[in-house]
């Protein structure tokens, strides 16, 4: 282990609490009450709480006006349903990376800070002058999924929420315009739910999963070798072109001689006519 893993392994160490966002979650657990369900702590890094949907926009209100998140990052939301489909819906040459035999059926989980249904929204919300942030999820029903619409607090919210009920299906309650942003208007379905069938995996490679990247180490060595052939051909390639001038160079130098000497054997031929004159 090198000497700068040791010092981050040791920091990690050092930091068991978090104060800042201690008093954070605090300050939702004494705002929410009951409305605060979970949270969840890395130390120097991270705070993440659930809350439940009856609380989602008093949350966001809490967090800009009383903690100062005034930015707005995003709204997305997750289905943690494990695939139906299982390696059905891969293409062919997705079985070279994972292999084809089927495989046991995952359990559902919901991540940190938990959970108690299949989906779930999320918003990140920061401070730009503490220069810290809190994620804050809520469940959504299994059934019919709905959200009350953040955009009287975050207007920024809007185009988020309308991706999310286009690709979720999540109807986001009092939002004025959920009009499609990436779908045909008669697209029936929401892709990014888990069962959804991608059937364009079954036709065509999938892009980013048929090109595997390599190692690091397996890329700095084939940089290396590609940097090292190149070389070796500019090399032989020189010397081709050494020999080519050296042979031409002889090859004037000849032609430059024979004309010398014709020019001289002219010359003479002419003396010897003046002298028979």
């Amino acid at each position: 282990m090198s000497t700068t893993e040791d010092v981050a392994t040791e920091q990690e160490e050092e930091v068991e609490t978090d104060a800042v966002r201690e008093a954070i979650a605090g300050a939702f657990a004494e705002h929410l009450g009951d409305g605060l369900l979970d949270q969840h702590i890395v130390p120097g890094r991270d705070l993440t709480i659930r809350v439940d949907a009856g609380s989602w926009v008093s949350a966001a209100r809490f967090a800009r006006d009383r903690l100062g998140m005034t930015w707005f990052d995003f709204v997305a939301g997750i289905d943690w349903l494990p695939s139906p489909f299982g390696r059905e819906m891969e293409a062919e040459q997705d079985w070279v990376v994972h292999g084809r035999d089927e495989q046991e059926t995952e359990e559902m989980s919901t991540g940190v800070a938990g959970g108690d249904s299949r989906f779930q929204a999320f918003m990140r919300l920061h401070s730009t002058e503490e220069h810290i942030g809190v994620t804050i999820k809520t469940d959504l029903a299994n059934d019919a999924p709905a959200i009350d619409t953040l955009i009287a607090v975050y207007p920024g919210a809007n185009w988020h929420e309308r991706e999310l009920s286009e690709m979720f299906g999540v109807d986001v309650v009092g939002h004025p315009d959920l009009r499609a942003l990436y779908l045909p208007t008669d697209f029936e379905g929401n892709p990014l739910r888990k069962d959804f069938p991608l059937v364009a995996r079954r036709v065509k490679p999938w892009p980013g999963i048929v090109d595997v990247e390599g190692m690091p180490e397996e890329e700095e060595a084939a940089d290396e070798s590609a940097e090292a052939a190149p070389a070796t051909g500019d090399s032989t390639q020189g010397a081709s072109t050494e020999g080519a001038s050296t042979e031409g160079a002889s090859t004037e130098g000849a032609s430059t001689e024979g004309v010398s000497t014709e020019g001289a054997s002219t010359e003479g031929e002419s003396a010897e006519g003046e002298s028979a004159e």
